[in-house]
């Protein structure tokens, strides 16, 4: 007769024998200080999944905090790079090459500064569009030719100096759009880990939490 405990470590090894397939990187800046940045946007939705979806990101690997999720039924990398922004693209390289994920199952999370607060954006691939995070990652794969989800940071005023508006933290009066935002990431991730990105886009890019 089979012992349940032992069912539950047959179960377990299973598990851990599947591959991880694909990255899911967010991006920001290591530190207290940047915590609640427009910048870390990326470093927030991976704290959101962590928090309330079961994923964990604490162990120190490639340059990052990193951690295991699982999602849509296949075994994800998290992961929080910790070289500053603009040298994102050295962690992500490290653990692509190590688990040799291929360039469309990288999944970058960023902040966009063209989106409004309680706004988000899924692409296929795409320039940096000016992001110093994604331009690193970019020139470390040799690729643009990867999936992310942008979340609206706020848009910039002309005269706001560029490192001043993305260093700046999250506006109080504008965190309960930011979070509820959030709320929508997981669920996208599924589906574009699942390979339909298509379904991703159609669910989050007229998103506007402000309004709902």
């Amino acid at each position: 007769m089979t012992n349940i405990f032992d069912l539950f470590k047959k179960i377990e090894k299973k598990e851990d024998s599947q591959p991880i397939t694909h990255l899911i990187v967010g991006l920001g800046n290591p530190g207290n200080e940047y915590a609640y940045t427009r910048h870390n946007a990326g470093f927030l939705a991976i704290d959101y999944i962590c928090l309330n979806h079961g994923g964990e990101c604490q162990r120190a690997k490639f340059k990052a905090l990193t951690g295991e999720w699982r999602v849509g039924g296949k075994r994800v990398l998290l992961m929080k790079p910790q070289t500053f922004m603009n040298l994102s693209g050295e962690a992500v390289i490290e653990a692509v090459n190590f688990y040799k994920i291929p360039p469309e199952n990288v999944i970058v999370l960023s902040d966009d500064i063209t989106l409004d607060i309680g706004r988000m954006r899924i692409r296929r691939s795409g320039s940096a569009g000016g992001h110093n995070g994604l331009k690193n990652i970019i020139a470390h794969l040799g690729t643009d030719k990867f999936p992310r989800i942008k979340l609206g940071a706020g848009q910039k005023p002309n005269e706001y100096p560029m490192v001043d508006w993305v260093l700046a933290r999250i506006p109080k009066n504008e965190e309960e759009y930011f979070k509820k935002i959030l709320e929508y990431v997981p669920q996208a991730l599924e589906k574009m880990v699942n390979g339909d990105i298509d379904s991703a886009m159609c669910m989050v890019n007229g998103v506007n939490t402000v309004n709902s």
